[in-house]
């Protein structure tokens, strides 16, 4: 069965819902069993509410803008059939969600919490998981992993998007990046050396050696890897 994704991220008048902040723009991108499929969806919202500057200064989304833009409760039905029966997959997820909840909440129909209807995977919790003690936000994630977010100037719900599906794809691919670095803080003298300097009282290194067995096994391949007229690298000529 396919796997379907929704990298989600919104923009909103101010941080808290409870204090009657409202989410102004929703970009969400499609993963299907790992492939972008173009199958986006993109909506400015008018909140009916003035936004704070603070929020103007990280989106630039402003109350003139917004004036002429649908009502939630016009986008709702649509935005709910897009995204249900999805895992999303957004970046610090109890914010969003928390105010997706709140926006379905207010329309008094009947919507039910996303978590009912919807799987949540927090890109933020992934990262910190994988990356204790580091800077873990979404540009600090896009040097991390060599994503290219030089077009994200301020935040933008469809544009985050596309870069975190970039990120996400990467974090959960494998290495793709070695960073030596990794315990230091990005804008360390350290870091911009590219050689993280071990100490000099470390404890040793343990080796474990292969036993008779493994070894006798390890041969028993090889020469099974030159009968079929392969060249052996392992084997010295």
């Amino acid at each position: 069965m396919a796997r379907r994704q929704i990298v989600l991220d919104t923009e909103t008048t101010g941080i808290d819902p409870k204090q009657g902040h409202r989410i102004i723009e929703i970009g969400c991108v499609e993963l299907m069993n790992r492939r972008l499929t173009g199958n986006n969806f993109h909506v400015y919202i008018n909140p009916q509410r003035s936004i704070e500057e603070e929020a103007i200064d990280v989106h630039g989304i402003t109350n003139e803008f917004l004036r002429d833009k649908p009502l939630y409760r016009d986008i709702a039905q649509e935005f709910f059939d897009y995204i249900k029966g999805a895992e999303l997959v957004i970046h610090n997820a109890p914010f969003d969600i928390g105010h997706m909840d709140n926006e379905f909440a207010l329309l008094n129909q009947g919507y039910q919490n996303t978590h009912s209807f919807c799987g949540v995977l927090d890109t933020l919790k992934m990262a910190r998981d994988l990356h204790p003690g580091q800077k873990n936000n979404l540009d600090a994630l896009c040097r991390r992993y060599d994503v290219d977010n030089t077009k994200r100037t301020l935040h933008g719900a469809l544009l985050d998007s596309e870069i975190l599906a970039d990120v996400y794809l990467a974090m959960t691919g494998g290495q793709v990046k070695l960073n030596l670095n990794q315990n230091k803080d990005d804008s360390s003298e350290d870091q911009k050396g590219g050689i993280r300097r071990l100490n000099s009282d470390r404890a040793p290194l343990v080796v474990i050696a292969a036993s008779e067995a493994e070894q006798s096994a390890h041969q028993t391949r090889l020469d099974i890897v030159q009968k079929e007229g392969g060249h052996c690298l392992w084997r010295a000529e």
